[in-house]
């Protein structure tokens, strides 16, 4: 990563983690994710309200973790707002592989900011928190209403 790069990712990352957008809770949500981390204790609970036509009208966070975990999660938020449930999956996909290093060439098209999480791929722990909220989304997606959890120690 070049040094303008590694500084853009430190302050994308440092501003969501400390003003993350969408934080809070979802009043009355049709689906409500509790996820954890349990190497390294990040904590999120997904909160997603589904429009009539099936996007993710309203989707917020609340919890607590490492800058990585929470600047994900919002970062997340803002991608996914108002996407229908088969755009978050591709997107949902597209990260996983982008931060795992499973991302083909121009795979990654699409993710705007989201891209700057690319150097965690480096890091399996930091690979973890930064799938958090993305496994807890994948969750939600799954269903239709209702509570459920999700780890990152338990492959989905």
């Amino acid at each position: 990563m070049s040094a303008e790069l590694e500084e853009l990712y430190q302050t994308v990352v440092l501003d969501h983690s400390r003003r993350p957008r969408n934080f809070g809770v979802l009043e009355k949500p049709d689906v409500l994710v509790h996820g954890d981390n349990p190497s390294c204790g990040d904590e999120i609970h997904l909160g997603v309200r589904f429009g009539a036509d099936g996007k993710l009208e309203e989707i917020k966070f609340s919890g607590q973790g490492c800058a990585i975990s929470q600047a994900s999660a919002s970062l997340m938020t803002l991608k996914l707002k108002g996407k229908s449930r088969e755009e978050a999956a591709e997107t949902t996909q597209k990260f996983h592989d982008l931060v795992t290093g499973e991302a083909g060439e121009n795979s990654s098209k699409g993710l705007g900011d989201l891209q700057l999480l690319e150097g965690v791929r480096k890091f399996p722990q930091r690979v973890k928190c930064a799938m958090l909220a993305w496994r807890a989304v994948e969750q939600a997606l799954a269903q239709t209403a209702g509570e459920s959890s999700v780890s990152t120690e338990v492959e989905s």
